[in-house]
């Protein structure tokens, strides 16, 4: 699904251009916004003063310019005017965040799911929903992650932790709510959140590496996120990062699936302590010093630093992000890691800048509300 392109037709007026572009730079002059968009500073007060009356965008102060004259007037959206409901699905619950119009969560909840029939997880989605809405007055839109693949229709195609194949969500979740629903596959949502609003924005290159229930990639090139009909897939799960690591299901050594996933530390850990041992604790007693969790820690370590290595030999990034609920292993591993990238980068290559973020379950849900939340804006969806 190419979220960037999103499935009502958009209308691109100047007035709208403007809008978008307050509302992902703001607040910021309007000389600048005349220079970005090359409008001259009459046709720019022309277009931004029925969105000022609208009370989507405000003056809050002033800027110098640096040269003779005026200083010029900063504008900027009020983030509270509009809302948004993001959502993420797992194989035993239903996560959302409301957000803000520049996607920042003002609520979160969450539901546990009992029944994975889409019939089921459509009621228990519902309910969440009918839940978070009751924090704000008025919703805009909803968006939802899920892992898997996803079309541009909404139907989920597959979804292997629902034990899903060719679900039609989207429809049955907008007569649910009554609002526009948007489906994509997570890694994009979480990717399309870190370009708007991220440590990716307004950079033309950057990568997201997810660490969890599996690896996730996604890559920003020209400032737009790279999708296909393969996004979903996992497919950076089978990149090679140990050619003496444990062989996958699909016969792969050492690939980044069994390196790298929680479940995949877990149990290397349990195997060289003699007894059970969880992710968590694995990286606890890595951190207190266990001889042969740290082996098992720092092997996964290094196993993402040549990941980490090798992407950026080819994409070249200006940023690497890194994510998901398994991230911790970046801050437990970190000379595993740094040593990892070194192995696979020239040494005269320029150090990569990595920017590690919370790990959280809120930031899967605010990527996706970062989906509605484009679609609303791309789409011309009130917001201009």
């Amino acid at each position: 699904m190419r979220i960037t392109t999103p499935s009502w037709t958009p209308h691109r007026g100047a007035a709208h251009d403007v809008a978008l572009e307050v509302l992902i730079n703001g607040p910021i002059s309007r000389a600048e916004i005349a220079r970005r968009l090359e409008l001259s500073p009459g046709s720019l007060t022309r277009l931004s003063q029925p969105l000022i009356e609208s009370g989507l965008l405000v003056e809050v102060g002033e800027r110098a310019s640096g040269h003779a004259g005026r200083p010029s007037r900063l504008l900027d959206v009020i983030p509270d005017s509009r809302h948004f409901i993001g959502l993420k699905l797992t194989g035993d619950a239903v996560l959302g965040v409301v957000t803000d119009l520049r996607a920042q969560v003002v609520a979160q909840g969450q539901l546990a799911l009992t029944d994975r029939s889409p019939t089921a997880v459509v009621a228990k989605v519902a309910q969440l929903i009918a839940e978070l809405r009751e924090h704000v007055g008025v919703v805009i839109g909803i968006g939802l992650g899920i892992g898997g693949l996803v079309d541009a229709s909404g139907l989920v195609v597959n979804a292997p932790f629902l034990d899903w194949e060719n679900v039609e969500l989207a429809g049955p979740l907008e007569s649910a709510s009554g609002l526009p629903v948007v489906i994509a596959n997570d890694l994009i949502a979480f990717t399309e959140y870190e370009r708007w609003f991220g440590g990716g924005r307004n950079l033309d290159r950057f990568v997201v590496i997810t660490l969890g229930a599996g690896i996730g990639y996604g890559l920003v090139a020209g400032g737009q996120v790279v999708t296909s009909a393969d996004s979903g897939l996992g497919l950076i799960g089978h990149w090679p990062v140990d050619p003496y690591g444990p062989l996958c299901s699909a016969g792969h050594r050492g690939c980044a699936r069994v390196m790298l996933a929680q479940e995949a530390i877990a149990t290397a850990a349990a195997a060289a302590r003699g007894r059970p041992t969880s992710y968590e604790a694995a990286l606890d007693l890595a951190s207190d010093g266990d001889p042969a969790a740290r082996a098992v820690v720092d092997a996964a370590g290094r196993g993402l630093g040549h990941l980490i290595g090798d992407i950026a030999n080819v994409t070249m990034p200006q940023l690497v992000i890194l994510g998901g609920e398994g991230v911790r292993l970046v801050s437990v591993a970190a000379e595993a890691v740094t040593a990892g990238i070194a192995d696979r980068r020239d040494p005269r290559a320029t150090d990569l800048d990595l920017l590690t973020t919370s790990g959280d379950d809120a930031e899967w849900c605010r990527g996706a509300a970062a989906l509605a939340l484009q679609a609303h804006a791309l789409g011309d969806k009130n917001l201009a």
